[in-house]
């Protein structure tokens, strides 16, 4: 049974990578609120959700992301999502590998967010989506890595501006989520295996899992919330 939280009828919530994976299971549970829901992605929908409005638009195009968000204010919440983990060995980084990671998964963030700020009307909430990947150091993923750890920081830096306006800026750190392109590009029975060892809870994440922690952040019940990251991995690792 999932929990209502009304004070997000009828209020605009932005979702970046809404198409598919996390972010579609985002799309889904904020329109089952009753949310006035925008998805912003560069792919068509999966599997589209009644009533949402699913925009086209690249992310690294930072002009048309921002006229993107503010045509579709007044937002109640913006949550920044849509990312690319490509794994790549230390001596495979290119300079135009490390542009591009850094353009995808942490520009957007930013840039989004300054957009949503001007139409946040009576406060508001801002959620980015890290990685539980900063947490473990994973290999072979450090432009990933890297990029994920800025949007940390970026987080806790803009809860100390936006504060005063009342607006709220926290962080999700998910664990290994086996969306449809996790398990079609990087998950082996060797991997899964590993990674299930370090989890304190034995069970696979999957992209539901992840909405009750952004509807608790987007609602009233986090209103005194800011500047935080939760992890939401099974316990892969611990923060504190």
């Amino acid at each position: 049974m999932t929990a209502r939280f009304d004070e997000l009828d009828g209020k605009g919530v932005l979702v970046t990578g809404g198409a598919s994976g996390i972010g579609a299971a985002y799309v889904a549970a904020f329109a089952a609120q009753g949310a006035r829901v925008i998805s912003l992605d560069i792919q068509k929908p999966d599997a589209p959700v009644d009533g949402v409005d699913y925009r086209h638009c690249d992310l690294t195009d930072t002009a048309a992301l921002q006229r993107e968000v503010e045509g579709a204010g007044p937002l109640r919440c913006l949550l920044n999502n849509a990312a690319n983990d490509l794994r790549m060995a230390l001596d495979e980084v290119t300079e135009p590998m490390w542009e591009d990671m850094i353009a995808v998964n942490l520009r957007p963030y930013f840039f989004a967010a300054q957009a949503a700020a001007r139409v946040m009307e009576d406060g508001g909430s801002i959620i980015n989506m890290s990685s539980g990947s900063i947490q473990l150091g994973s290999a072979g993923m450090t432009p990933y890595v890297t990029a994920n750890g800025g949007i940390l920081a970026m987080t806790r830096a803009l809860a100390r501006e936006l504060g005063p306006r009342g607006i709220r800026v926290n962080t999700i750190l998910p664990g290994w989520v086996l969306t449809d392109k996790q398990l079609e590009k990087w998950v082996t029975p060797e991997r899964l295996s590993a990674f299930m060892d370090r989890q304190c809870l034995k069970e696979h994440l999957e992209p539901q899992d992840m909405t009750g922690t952004a509807l608790f952040l987007a609602s009233d019940l986090s209103r005194m919330m800011t500047g935080q990251a939760l992890c939401v991995d099974a316990g892969a690792c611990f923060t504190g």
